[in-house]
């Protein structure tokens, strides 16, 4: 269950806090903690993360960040992935990424997980999008669906062959059916014994 504290702290003193697992956020003065991920918003996540990344990180389009948090116009909120173009993640003087993101993600992607307010996580994308981001994914894993916001326009509603739009610039095609099908190609395998070991465990010389 989403749990949401109704403490009277400023957006600069809820960030002096420690981080928790699984992360709060800040939405409207108020601290929500989001729920702990279940193994198939944790295999989404994971898949959507290398997928993207194969494709961007190379040529330094962009990158995907899972968990990452972005404070702006009023929010720090944690995106389940959130996409940055190259161009707008800051390197210190040692070209490593600075730790803070003061910046709204340019595609986030949400995915719901069981107890979760899906009108909050709505929320969420919407002011990524009032603030500069220029696409969201809401991904339902129970209804194998994904729901695309593109600023100033309807949301679009994607499932089974639906191809999804994906943030300009990025080769990458994909449908909501290939999303959902990750979560059952999860392979099952024997262990694979070396000889000796396996000598041991029947006994053998």
């Amino acid at each position: 269950m989403v749990k949401i504290a109704y403490l009277p702290l400023t957006l600069e003193e809820f960030l002096e806090l420690p981080e928790t697992k699984p992360p709060r956020e800040y939405i409207n003065g108020k601290i929500t903690q989001k729920p702990m991920p279940k193994t198939r918003h944790s295999r989404l996540q994971g898949k959507l993360t290398s997928t993207i990344n194969s494709v961007v990180e190379e040529g330094q389009i962009a990158y995907a960040f899972p968990d990452i948090r972005c404070t702006f116009c009023g929010r720090s909120i944690v995106s389940d992935l959130a996409v940055i173009r190259w161009k707008q993640i800051e390197f210190d003087d040692e070209g490593e990424p600075v730790d803070d993101v003061f910046i709204a993600p340019d595609w986030t992607i949400e995915i719901i997980s069981p107890g979760q307010s899906s009108n909050r996580v709505t929320g969420n994308i919407l002011h990524c999008l009032r603030h500069g981001s220029q696409l969201g994914w809401l991904i339902d894993p129970y209804d194998r669906s994904v729901l695309v916001f593109i600023p100033n326009q309807q949301p679009e509603l994607c499932q089974v062959s639906d191809s999804l739009v994906v943030l300009d610039g990025i080769d990458l095609q994909l449908t909501a059916e290939e999303i959902f099908g990750w979560l059952n190609k999860i392979a099952t395998h024997s262990p694979t014994w070396p000889l000796a070991t396996l000598r041991e465990r029947s006994g053998g010389g």
